[in-house]
């Protein structure tokens, strides 16, 4: 039975609650939390299924015959355009490069769409693109098709960008959401919160002492660096972005079938990042990144990686964070000061919209 656009009528999807509590979209669907997973698993999933699909990571893994390749693709509609440490710009080519780089890719190629608003100025435009033009250089990767489409004044917000990727798998690497193992450490390439709060920070005037700066940028040569170093010790790799920290970590526990510990006192965090949450009743954990990682590294191989990550740029705030237990299956736990642990569960939608 379908309904009178053709679409199978609401009714009949198999989708537990609360999807069907929100019988039209709402901005926690977007938000990297509870209710767009759920529309993934119970709405694209199911309506698209194939083996590379299922794997549900940042990127799909493709078997080109003669190799493997990562395709990715990020759609960004942040606002403003145009913020401390980045811009629209930066952010789509960063943040689908990153993409690929956590499957174990070398990203090579990408794709870039536009849709702009009917009155949108060109110097802005202009500077946008540039602003891409310089983050494809700095990544190493050539934009090589694209589109554009205009929407009527009053239809848009200045200017959406898609990109999608292409990068080439490393030979004998195997990472992924679901190879995370007991035993494991957790590490992360740096402080947490920052892009989600430099945004916010423009958005409600925030003025501290030293200036929130996004953390835009293309990870690809430090995870290089990793992979060089210790090789098939790493499992999985992410970038946590929309959902922040505590998102990714989740999925990767709920993935792997394992439970995951956090300590609370080694996650980095800037002092101005702390503050902006404390004003705005944010939690750093659930605020997006967008030049960070987390590693799942076996246990031997932990000290190797970090001593990598801090001798890059981008890395030298690395931390060593928690670990994978065979305790609480598909959770995350966090270890207090106190000596306690407290359950860090996926958000239902999102604190922030329009960061990414």
């Amino acid at each position: 039975m379908v309904d009178r656009v053709g679409a199978p009528e609401f009714a009949n999807w198999s989708c537990p609650l609360p999807l069907k509590d929100y019988p039209t979209i709402v901005m926690g669907h977007g938000g990297g939390g509870k209710l767009g997973n759920e529309l993934v698993e119970h709405l694209f999933l199911p309506a698209f299924r194939n083996p590379e699909l299922e794997n549900l990571g940042d990127a799909a893994v493709l078997d080109a015959g003669s190799g493997r390749l990562a395709m990715s693709t990020d759609s960004f509609v942040v606002q403003p355009l145009f913020f401390p440490g980045g811009s629209i710009g930066a952010l789509a080519v960063n943040g689908t490069v990153n993409d690929l780089a956590v499957t174990g890719a070398v990203p090579k190629f990408l794709s870039a769409s536009f849709i702009l608003e009917e009155g949108f100025a060109l110097r802005q435009l202009a500077a946008v693109v540039q602003a891409m033009a310089a983050a494809a250089a700095a990544a190493g990767v050539r934009i090589v098709t694209g589109d554009t489409k205009v929407v009527e004044r009053g239809h848009g917000d200045g200017c959406y960008i898609n990109t999608a990727g292409v990068g080439v798998l490393r030979p004998g690497i195997q990472v992924g959401p679901q190879r995370a193992r007991p035993g494991d450490a957790v590490l992360v390439s740096g402080t947490v919160g920052d892009h989600g709060m430099a945004i916010m920070s423009v958005r409600e005037g925030l003025e501290f002492e030293s200036q929130i700066r996004s953390d835009c940028a293309a990870l690809n040569g430090m995870i290089g660096d990793v992979l060089d170093a210790a090789g098939d010790a790493v499992h999985a790799m992410r970038d946590p972005t929309r959902g922040g920290l505590a998102s990714t970590l989740n999925e990767i526990a709920q993935a792997s079938g394992v439970g995951v510990e956090m300590d609370e006192g080694s996650l980095p965090v800037r002092a101005e990042v702390q503050s902006a949450c404390e004003l705005l009743g944010l939690d750093p954990v659930y605020v997006a990144n967008e030049g960070k990682a987390v590693f799942f590294v076996a246990a031997e191989a932990a000290n190797r990686v970090l001593e990598v990550l801090r001798a890059h740029p981008l890395g030298r705030e690395a931390a060593s964070i928690g670990r994978v237990t065979e305790q609480h299956p598909r959770m995350l736990v966090a270890r207090t000061a106190m000596g306690a642990n407290r359950v860090i569960p996926t958000q239902i939608g999102e604190q922030l919209p329009r960061i990414c």
